[in-house]
């Protein structure tokens, strides 16, 4: 019997519950023998609105452009690290766009089985759910989606897992 999930994408947008998504993600991985991709997608199009209320001047744009290229780096380069703990290779991709649009054609043109995401935050109006990314990214998947909760329980269960076993140390 071939394994329900052969590639999965995590999605992780600078967040704790991203972070610990893709410790369940790189968790899935191992067990079920998949390719595990994290993403990261630069929100340029929430960059440009900002700039068009004139939120943010010209320099402004720039240096928080480059801020937010940084953190994609940093997030991804720690999920890389994470996965080779555990011995998953991480492929990595960051992207700028429309986050759940990139997503979603990311998913059906490279085949993706699962999505994982971390939790959904709290939603205090109609505006905030109709502006949640992760909301977007749920509802338009064209694959299962995985919302990770409960982080201490995947942290543990992170932990308790193997570490990889380097020249016969582990």
């Amino acid at each position: 019997m071939t394994e329900p999930f052969r590639s999965i994408l995590v999605y992780l947008d600078g967040s704790e519950s991203s972070v610990t998504a893709a410790m369940a993600a790189i968790a899935l991985a191992k067990r079920l023998s998949a390719t595990l991709t994290a993403m990261y997608v630069i929100n340029t199009q929430a960059l440009n609105d900002l700039v068009k209320a004139r939120i943010f001047v010209d320099v402004e744009e720039i240096e928080f452009r480059q801020d937010l290229e940084g953190d994609a780096e940093r997030y991804l380069r720690h999920v890389r690290k994470l996965g080779q703990q555990k011995n998953i290779e991480v492929q990595t991709v960051k992207l700028e766009g429309s986050v759940h649009t990139l997503v979603r054609n990311y998913l059906r043109d490279n085949n993706i089985d699962l999505l994982v995401l971390g939790g959904i935050s709290q939603i205090h109006s109609r505006r905030d759910e109709l502006m949640s990314e992760t909301d977007r990214m749920m509802r338009t998947a064209p694959c299962p989606v995985l919302i990770v909760r409960d982080d201490e329980k995947i942290w543990d269960m992170f932990e308790e897992m193997p570490d990889a076993v380097v020249g016969g140390i582990v």
